[in-house]
């Protein structure tokens, strides 16, 4: 068959997007919704990270055993059966072991799905088509995370009035099921058969990164770095969602889930674009010294924004939008400083492998704080919570000094 990229780059990155999307975000509300505790949700979604902070280890076991496309393809199948599965489990008096089984399984499925989706673009185009479609993959992916914290969202809080909790999910999982699986299909026809399973040499390949790794100059401080410059963020992360849901009494804010898929799924995902788009423009002319401490700044300040909603509990949406607007945009902007310094310490000897490892880390920092965010949301409270992650932020702003930042 004819290589025509158009039918199947966007649709992959599209996917790509679905399933992480569910185990890092929809699962976090679809637990909040049928009432664990701050504490119970964030400590077994946070064990789903594991996959991203592992994935370095299993990698070049895609190229191993089969191609790419043939992970990619059954990936897709698999992520289809395990969404239908958590569908089915949510509405059973083990709701809770037999869908975490599950969200596992779309984890590690996920993982896998991105390592040969990444090594597909790369053999499926020639250097001209891959230049020509990095915007578009992108954009789909950025679709696709609307298209779950926006559309599904707002779907299963609109079937939560009329059906209750488990089964609203149920059915927008089992819709969201039955799309994985006819994507999969998709790709199993429109995408191009032009590679062959090959064995890498992978006890070398794994000797070669961590020694080209351990080289890099000023390894201490960029891994304290990689590790806490979101150590705000990965809090905040896991207990905003839960905060809006919860109720006033509680110290939420009794929002619903519809508006949970507005607010996060289209406002704050269109300020979070906005924001990396302008972080890399500036970049790309100034550099990211000039720019390095308002980042840091700008992914810090912001999350004052949720003192005031927990102070305050305003009964108005407007400046619940205005508020997560601004954090996201903030986000963006200030992440964009995260991401060039990966970029940057990885440059040189077996710099995908390396950037690799970054990602990893990157995935670790992001899931032991957050594992115990809802402890502490417990413990303190809502404003007491919130106060900490603010204060939390010094920890951004000295590892941010620590690092050398190159041009």
């Amino acid at each position: 068959m004819k290589n025509r990229p158009y039918a199947w780059v966007p649709t992959l990155y599209f996917t790509e997007a679905i399933p992480y999307m569910m185990v890092m975000t929809l699962s976090v509300i679809i637990y909040t919704n049928l009432k664990l505790s701050n504490a119970e949700l964030t400590f077994y979604t946070g064990w789903l990270y594991l996959p991203w902070v592992i994935k370095p280890l299993w990698s070049p076991l895609v190229d191993a055993l089969r191609t790419k496309r043939w992970w990619i393809i059954s990936m897709q199948l698999l992520v289809g059966a395990s969404l239908a599965s958590v569908a089915l489990t949510l509405q059973t008096s083990w709701w809770l072991t037999g869908s975490l089984v599950f969200f596992w399984l779309m984890a590690f499925s996920s993982a896998t799905h991105d390592i040969a989706a990444d090594g597909f673009y790369i053999l499926g185009l020639d250097e001209k088509q891959q230049a020509l479609y990095v915007g578009i993959r992108s954009t789909f992916y950025r679709v696709g995370m609307i298209f779950c914290q926006g559309v599904l969202v707002i779907l299963a809080g609109h079937l939560e009035r009329s059906h209750g909790v488990a089964p609203a999910w149920g059915l927008t999982l089992g819709v969201t099921a039955v799309l994985m699986v006819l994507l999969g299909i998709w790709h199993a026809w429109t995408t191009p058969k032009v590679e062959q399973a090959r064995a890498p040499k992978t006890k070398s390949a794994f000797a070669d990164t961590f020694r080209a790794f351990a080289a890099k100059p000023h390894l201490v401080s960029a891994l304290l770095f990689m590790l806490l410059f979101r150590f705000p963020e990965a809090q905040l992360a896991k207990m905003a969602q839960p905060f809006m849901l919860r109720p006033l009494e509680e110290g939420g804010m009794s929002l619903g889930t519809q508006d949970i898929g507005i607010i996060y799924g289209t406002l704050g995902t269109v300020a979070l674009l906005l924001g990396g788009v302008l972080g890399g423009i500036l970049v790309s002319r100034h550099g990211l010294r000039r720019w390095w401490w308002p980042m840091v700044v700008a992914i810090s300040i912001p999350d004052l924004v949720y003192v005031y909603f927990a102070l305050y509990q305003p009964t108005s949406l407007l400046p619940v939008y205005a508020g997560v607007a601004l954090e996201q945009l903030g986000y963006g902007f200030g992440f964009t400083a995260y991401s060039l310094f990966m970029v940057y310490f990885s440059r040189g000897e077996r710099s995908t492998s390396v950037f690799s490892l970054c990602t990893a880390l990157q995935a670790l920092g992001m899931m032991l704080p957050g594992m115990f965010a809802g402890e502490l949301a417990d413990t303190f409270g809502f404003a007491g919570f919130f106060i900490w992650v603010s204060a939390s932020c010094l920890v951004t702003f000295v590892v941010s000094a620590l690092v050398r930042v190159k041009e």
